[in-house]
Formats: structure tokens, sequence, C-alpha cells
């Protein structure tokens, strides 16, 4: 009777608790699902067919993936749909993440989305020769998905939580930058539909997805309605990979063209574990014997229409010069520029793009994309162009020739210039992205690249500033020896080496040569050719050019520059760049001094030894940055000071594009000198330039040495006579940063032991001329009394940190803004 009763209750029970549960909706997936049901899983649902099948689930907003059962291998790429809208902190609309090679793993109930390194390989046939260099470096599992269903070959996931996460990184970005600190909030985020689509040959979904924090930095601030929660579009690609017959080609330093590299494994002993290979497109003749010949798919370069007119023209006719390149390495047509249709997606792998991005301070422009990493084919070329580098560039056309007051303002040659400066920029980032790194000694040559950085071309006729010339207009002569040691056919049978080696000699030839950021970057660096921003072939010269220049705009300089009714105050954003109009020709000539001529040589090329920079070429370069010093060169002419009043109510006094100061509100006359004796000086007191003059002056007794170039710059200021008022207060603060200088140089870990031997005897030289000097001039007086207390202190320990003028930062340069790292695959920044 117990039991019956028992067995009758746990019976009810059963039947209540089967009573209890709620019906599966349609779609709805329980843990009861079973292998082969995937069908009636994804029934209700709206299918996305393509290289993944996507099913959305409108009820609920996820989206469902269908991953073939074959482990084929995909390429993977996160990006960013919209930005943050911020240079300083980079996560720009348009920006791309990190390439993978994935492949998806089914593992009992999981699917691995595994990442394979193509870092280390093996090309042997042998396979368990690629199994034992598989197994000895590690691959990265990129997430972990449940497996719902299977059917007909395919496995069903939910792929909403892939899609939900910080794939771009962007909260370590925005922590990096000291901005706060961020986390997605789940309950503010979700798949964004109307960019979720699937192709057959490539899969795109993306995400909104919200970040919250506390106490958010001043950049997002300034740019976001509630700084405690970030909304950005995160975008994710799934991309077939390229069909097989590519032909990859070998990485030759001379050749101008960028690379990737890996470690075969299975490579013999006697030869070199590290592979190079070229990044760049595929491009196949219809007819591959003939010289030149149609292509079987152009290239094509879409322009975002989002660019306004008459931008938008000179993008395009920028964009559009490679096309001569092309043809003239033997491709007919293969190179196209067309606006992007108005139905396309900008985040689709099929485009490649030029995109107009907006931040709130101007900042760099890049070209990058996605390369697959087996080979170095570009599948997407991607180039991000901030919208305010034009208005800087007008800005500073505008410094130089503007004239509001003139009966008929004539403002064209401004915007000549600036939609000149537009179509070169174009140019050189679609350079980038077609495989071509910077080439800094181009502008020596005559202005034969685009993959340069051209400071405006500017000269003085009858008196006046002439701009139209500020621009080269068409890619250069290097360049299509580029695009052609890039793209050219390589006869067949013919010896990939002989050929370039030939192409090399054949550049050379006519005068052209490739060196690029490793060259010219460095402050200390010593091609005296090899720079960013100068122009000419001879800097020095170049330099003697722009500092003329200078001084006829500083002695027309006024408020004819800015129109009616703008605020006095903004002159000074004029006169920033106008002042230190000079400062990249100053860095071009200090690379003369301890200079050094050389090419990228390979064992049996014809290319000439290095060769140092003669000394009486160094002289001629240190006393035309000695006029950098003076102070007749940097004050600033009372017409101008007179009409600097402090920013109005409404203008931000700490703006990054002014002078910083230290007289509070008010214009510091003294400051601008300061920054600019500073940036010269940076160059001339470099550690590695003063190892090098003294290495030369060893190996030749002819050559300058170290302990003649101080004192041949002491006796430029700290022993030129005093002027008096104005000027005398800028030498002081020059003589000041001369004896901070060599005080640093004494001190500099990168300087040779002679260096700082050497320094620190000139200081002890300093003081003791000092000591001797007499003045009834109060100021030149506590001058120097205050540099010999310095000096006693330095004396005492010379590893202390001792400031006795610690200059003011300058202002923003090129182009203008920092450089930031934001982890764009294969990307080169302009």
């Amino acid at each position: 009777m117990i039991k019956l009763k028992n067995s009758l209750l746990v019976g009810l029970l059963f039947c209540f608790f089967l009573q209890s549960q709620p019906v599966p909706a349609q779609g709805t997936v329980t843990p009861n699902d079973t292998p082969g049901n995937l069908s009636g899983i994804t029934g209700e649902m709206e299918k996305m067919p393509g290289l993944i099948d996507l099913y959305w689930d409108s009820e609920k907003g996820n989206v469902w993936m269908a991953i073939p059962d074959d482990e084929r291998e995909l390429l993977y790429y996160p990006s960013l749909a919209s930005g943050l809208g911020s240079n300083d902190i980079g996560l720009d609309r348009g920006r791309i993440g990190a390439a993978h090679v994935i492949r998806f793993v089914p593992v009992g109930d999981k699917l691995l989305m595994q990442s394979e390194n193509y870092t280390y390989r093996a090309s042997s046939s042998n396979p368990t020769e690629k199994q034992a260099v598989k197994e000895s470096f590690a691959p990265s599992v990129l997430w972990g998905f449940k497996i719902i269903s299977k059917e007909n070959s395919r496995i069903l996931v939910d792929g909403t939580d892939f899609f939900l996460q910080d794939a771009i990184q962007a909260a370590g970005a925005i922590k990096r930058s000291g901005q706060g600190t961020y986390k997605i909030d789940p309950s503010r985020s979700a798949l964004y539909k109307p960019k979720t689509k699937s192709f057959p040959e490539n899969t795109e979904i993306e995400a909104s997805i919200t970040f919250t924090g506390d106490q958010p930095g001043n950049f997002i601030r300034q740019i976001v309605p509630d700084p405690n929660a970030i909304q950005l579009h995160i975008h994710h690609s799934f991309v077939a990979l390229p069909e097989p017959g590519f032909e990859i080609r070998t990485f030759d330093p001379r050749a101008g063209v960028n690379g990737l590299s890996y470690y075969d494994y299975s490579t013999p002993v006697d030869q070199n574990l590290e592979k190079r290979i070229l990044r760049r497109h595929r491009l196949v003749k219809k007819n591959p014997e003939a010289a030149i010949s149609e292509v079987e798919q152009p290239i094509v370069y879409y322009i975002d229409p989002g660019t306004p007119e008459p931008i938008r023209t000179a993008l395009m006719d920028g964009t559009s010069w490679w096309a001569d390149a092309f043809e003239a390495a033997g491709f007919i047509d293969a190179f196209q520029v067309k606006l992007l249709p108005e139905d396309a997606d900008p985040m689709d792998v099929r485009y490649h793009l030029v995109q107009w991005v907006h931040r709130s301070s101007r900042g760099w422009s890049y070209g990058g994309g996605v390369t697959d990493p087996r080979t170095g084919e570009i599948i997407k070329g991607k180039v991000t162009l901030g919208s305010l580098r034009v208005r800087q560039d007008y800005l500073i056309a505008q410094a130089l020739a503007g004239d509001f007051d003139a009966p008929n303002p004539n403002n064209k040659a401004m915007m000549d210039l600036a939609l000149a400066r537009m179509r070169q920029l174009a140019a050189h980032e679609v350079g980038h992205t077609l495989g071509l790194p910077h080439n800094y000694i181009a502008s020596a040559k005559g202005r034969t690249s685009v993959m340069d950085y051209p400071h405006p071309t500017l000269s003085i006729n009858n008196g006046v500033i002439d701009l139209s010339n500020a621009y080269a207009e068409g890619i250069g002569s290097w360049d299509i020896a580029a695009i052609k040691m890039a793209y050219s056919t390589i006869p067949t049978g013919m010896d990939e080496q002989i050929v370039f080696d030939q192409w090399v000699r054949e550049y050379r030839e006519e005068g052209l040569d490739f060196l690029s950021d490793q060259d010219a970057r460095p402050a200390g660096s010593a091609h005296p050719e090899t720079h960013l921003w100068d122009n000419g072939s001879d800097p020095v010269e170049e330099l003697q050019n722009t500092l003329e220049i200078r001084e006829i705009a500083l002695d027309d300089f006024g408020p004819k520059m800015i129109p009616t009714g703008t605020p006095l105050a903004k002159l000074e954003e004029l006169l920033v760049p106008l002042y230190l109009i000079h400062r990249y020709q100053v860095e071009a000539a200090a690379k003369v001094i301890g200079g050094v001529r050389y090419g990228y040589a390979l064992k049996g090329d014809s290319m000439e030894r290095h060769q140092v920079v003669s000394r009486d070429k160094q002289l001629e370069a240190l006393n035309q940055l000695l006029l950098t010093l003076k102070p007749v060169t940097l004050t600033i002419p009372t017409t101008i000071l007179e009409q600097l009043p402090p920013r109005p109510f409404g203008y931000n006094p700490d703006s990054r594009e002014v002078f910083k100061r230290h007289t509070g509100l008010v214009f510091d006359p003294i400051a601008p000198a300061e920054i600019a004796a500073h940036h010269t000086l940076s160059f001339l007191f470099h550690p590695e330039r003063a190892s090098r003059l003294i290495s030369q002056s060893a190996l030749d007794d002819n050559q300058l040495r170290l302990d003649e170039y101080i004192d041949l710059i002491l006796e430029a200021t700290w022993l030129t006579p005093a002027s008096t008022g104005y000027q005398a207060e800028i030498k002081r603060s020059v003589d000041k940063l001369v004896l901070q200088h060599l005080m640093e140089l004494a001190t500099q870990p990168a300087g040779s032991a002679q260096v700082k031997a050497i320094s620190l005897a000139k200081t002890e030289e300093l003081k003791d001329w000092m000591l001797e000097q007499r003045t009834s001039d109060f100021a030149q007086k506590a001058h120097w009394d205050y540099c010999l207390d310095q000096l006693e202190k330095f004396k005492l320990n010379p590893e202390d940190k001792i400031m006795i003028l610690e200059p003011l930062s300058a202002p923003a340069g090129a182009p203008i803004g920092q450089m930031e790292e934001n982890g764009m695959s294969s990307c080169f920044y302009y």
C-alpha cells in the first residue's frame, strides 16, 4: 500500500513537471536538441546565405551561423564601422584590426575558432616535417562556440556573444591614452542588422557596442554626449582566402616595396631561415607573353561619397595617377577609380576604399588594409584621410599669402594649394595600399615620388611669395620604377634575382634612389638627403631659402590674413606654422653634420661605398643652422606683437594650435624663440651625431672635430656680445638652452664615453669664461650667476637632472599631431 502511494506520488509529480515546462518557441534551442534538426531550429529565422550562412533571430536579436564542417581556412578580421572621433585615442571610423587565418575545429560539443600560426611554417612535402613545426609553435584559439546542431555538413552555432565582444580592443586604447577605464555594457549592446550580410566570398556582421565607465578623460568629455557611455560599431569580416595561383615575389630591399616575413623550418641549413616576400595585389595579364596587355581583373579603388566637393574630385584625381604607373609596368586599364556605390558597405572586403574620416582634432592619414599572411597578396586596400588636414593646408597658405583686405580678395591660390595637397595625399596613401613604403630621398632627386613627405615648394617672385608650384602633379619616376618592381611580369625562364638586378641598375642610371623610414625618422639619422617634409637637392641651400621666405612672410603678416569679424587672437593660429616654417628644413640641414651617404647594397651590385660628408659641407650646414639661433631670426616683429591680444571669451586659451606661454593669457614674445631654438639645438647636440663626429675625425684628420664643433656653437651664442632689450632677453634664453643641451650631452647614455668627456670639459671651459665676465647690466649678471650656480650643482652630481631652462613644448607639427599606434593591419602612416 505504501509502495503504491509512493509510486502514484512520483507519477503525479512527474506529470506536473512536464505540464509546468514552457513549450519551446520556434527557433529556440533547448538542451534536448540533437544533431540533425538545424532546419527546424532556423525554420522561422531570416536566412542570409553566403560564405557562412547566417540566420537572423528577430525575436531575440541573435545571429546564428551555419559553418561548413570541413575545417577550411578563412580570413577573419575585425574593424570599426563607426569611430570615436579622437585623433589622440586613435579609434577612427574604418580602422582595421589584425587579420587572422582561422579554422573552425569541432571538438565534442564545442567549435573552436583557431588562428593558425603562419609566422612559423615548413614548405616541405613531408607531412611529418610540417607537423613538427606546427606542434612546436602555438596557435591561438580566438573563441569557443557551443555546437547546437549539425546537418548536411554544416555546424550551427549562436554567434551573438562572439560578435558582442570588444574585438577591436577599444577599451584598451581608451585606457592607454589615459581617458578612463571602460567595459562593455551588454544591456546597451546589440547586433546591427542593416550591416549584417553574407555573400559567396565574404560574410559581414556588425554590432553596436556600448562601453561604460567612470572618470572619463578630457578628450572623451569633449566628444561624447554622455562621456560615461560610448557607442561604437564593431564590424566582423570572414573572407574566403584567395584561390591558388598568386605569384609570390621575393623581397628585395632595393625595390621600394613593402614585404612580410616568416620562418621556414624546412630550409636547408646553409640557407637563411627567414623568408621575405613582397606585399602586392594579384594582377594577371590576359596575354602573359605580351609586353603590354589587358588584365583579367583590374584593381578598382573607390572614393568615399561622403567626401565633399571639391575635395572629392581632388581625391579621385590623385588616386587615378597610379593608372600611369601600371600602364608603364605593362598593364592596360589595370588601375581604376570609381565613386563607392550608395548601396555598398564601406566595410565590405570587396571594395578597396579611400575613406574620408572626421576627428575632433587634426592628425595623421594612413594607408593599409588586409593581406593574406601566407602569400603577401593584398586582399583589401584601405585609406583613411583625416578631413581636418585640408583645413590645415589652407591655413598655412593663408599665413603665407592671405589678404582679405584687398579690394577684390582672391583666395584661389590658397584653395589651389590645399587641393593640390589633397591630390598628392590621396596618391601617397593609395601607394601604401599598393605595397609601397615611404621614399624620403625622392625630394632630393627632383620630387620623383609621391611616397615622400612633401613640404610646399615656395619661391620668391618680385619680392612676393609664390605658391603656384607648391606640390607636384602626378606620380614621379620613382613611383613608376617601384610599381614595375612590384608588378611587372618576370619573363618566363628568367631568374628573379637577375631581373631585379637589371631593374635596380635601370633606376640608378636615371638618378633615382630609395631610402625609407629607418634612414629618415630618427633625430640622429645620418643621410644628408633623406628627410621628412623637406625640399631640394641641397638641404642647406633650402634652409637658406626657407628662412628668406619666412622673413618676407613675417614682415607682411597682420590682420589682413583673416576675414573681417574674426577675433584678432586667431592670428596666432596662422603665426605658429609661419614662425616655425623652417622646423623641418632645420632637421634636414642638421643631418649634413656627421652625415654619411649610403644606399641599400647587395653583394655584387654596383652601389658605391658609403661616403662621409666633407668638412666644408658640414661647416656650411653648421653656419646656416647657427643663424636660426640668432636673436634677429627669433624675434617677432613688434607690428605682430601689438596685434596679438589674449584669446576672447569662448575660445580655448589652451588650444594646442597656439604657443605655450609663461605669461598667462597674454602672448609671450620669448616663448616662441625658446621653442624654435630648442628645436635646432636638439639636433645639433644629438649624441649619435656627436659620436659620429668623433669617429669621423679619428679616421680622417681633416674632418670636423667634436670639440671644434662645440666651440663654434658657443662662439655663435654665449661668446657673442649681448644685444639690448627684446633681442638680449631672447639671447639669454638661447644661451641657457645651449648650456642645458651641453650638460645633457655629457650625460646621455646614447653618446660614447668620449662624447661625454669632451662635453663635460666644455662645460668647465664655459664656466671659467663666465667667471671672467664683468657687466653693469643687472639682467645679464643675474643670467650668468644663475647658470654658474646650476653648473656647480651639475659638477657635484652630473647624473642629477639639472634643468637650467626647460623649454615649452612646440605646437603640433606634422600633420599634424602625434602618430598613434592603432594596430591597423599592414598600416603605414602619413
